[in-house]
């Protein structure tokens, strides 16, 4: 049978001023679809076979492209939007009519010329669209292991639980808030470390690198600010963990590891007050 957004080979049933029809070579109870003159391969004949996309035109009606689109129903893929309209958005997949994005499949705030991974799906229509949703379609079955370091797209963020990431746009990936470090949006690209792979296959993720090899671009982020703020800085062992999340983008276990590592250098001291440059 003939299939809705997949790739697949159609036989020449006739030809006509404007195309070829096509149809399953096995099954020939669908309807004949077209594939435009312009598409035909030279010397096509009756009884050839040619590999075509399936999709549906701006009347509505199936019609066939030798072009391949980004993606075929059940994939995903990263798509720019080329335009947004107050019936939704329509991406760029390679093909010349947009592919739709319901304002219902849409996830966080859509931006012109953005890009976004989605998937592609048959609408109850029977209409080809995407959908941002995508998580349950990731894959659970990643080759990552502890520390390793990877690059995925943020796809949606629960302020109770973390930022979901699709990591190489196949595998389920969580950074949870405690490694959530400064502003993110869904379909930004983050470079991440794999802090566990879970037993379920899902992995655990952080925005930092590992602990020890932090703690000199931590203690550089104090001296940074130290210089910026004439050399002192109202914050110790004391201070609350969130003022030191704002301030430094970092935990309060990680500033005191890097103000220890300046103490035993020389570089800060101790004051009532917080932290001090030494010179």
């Amino acid at each position: 049978m003939i299939r809705l957004g997949k790739i697949q080979k159609l036989e020449v049933i006739r030809k006509i001023q404007i195309g070829v029809y096509l149809n399953s070579p096995k099954d020939k109870d669908d309807d004949d679809i077209l594939l435009p003159k312009s598409q035909v391969p030279e010397g096509t004949e009756v009884g050839d076979k040619i590999e075509v996309f399936v999709y549906r035109d701006s009347e509505d009606r199936m019609i066939s492209t030798i072009r391949k689109p980004l993606l075929t129903v059940g994939e995903m893929a990263v798509l720019k939007v080329v335009e947004i309209t107050n019936i939704g958005v329509f991406l760029d997949w390679g093909l010349e009519k947009d592919l739709f994005l319901p304002f219902k499949e849409q996830v966080g705030d859509i931006k012109k010329d953005g890009e976004y991974l989605v998937a592609l799906y048959i609408d109850k229509s029977d209409r080809l669209s995407a959908t941002m949703n995508v998580y349950n379609l990731l894959s659970s079955e990643s080759p990552y292991k502890e520390n390793d370091r990877t690059k995925g797209i943020i796809i949606s963020i629960n302020k109770d639980l973390g930022a979901f990431v699709a990591v190489d746009n196949k595998y389920q990936g969580l950074i949870p808030n405690k490694e959530l470090y400064g502003n993110h949006a869904e379909g930004e690209i983050v470079e991440v470390r794999v802090k566990r792979a879970r037993e379920d296959g899902k992995l655990e993720l952080s925005l930092r690198q590992e602990a020890y090899n932090e703690i000199d671009g931590d203690s550089q982020k104090i001296m940074d600010k130290l210089n910026l703020k004439g050399g002192k800085l109202p914050f110790n062992d004391k201070s609350d963990p969130e003022l030191i999340k704002t301030e430094f983008s970092m935990s309060k276990a990680a500033f005191k590891r890097a103000v220890g590592r300046l103490l035993k250098e020389g570089a800060i001291k101790i004051t009532e007050e917080g932290i001090e440059r030494s010179w």
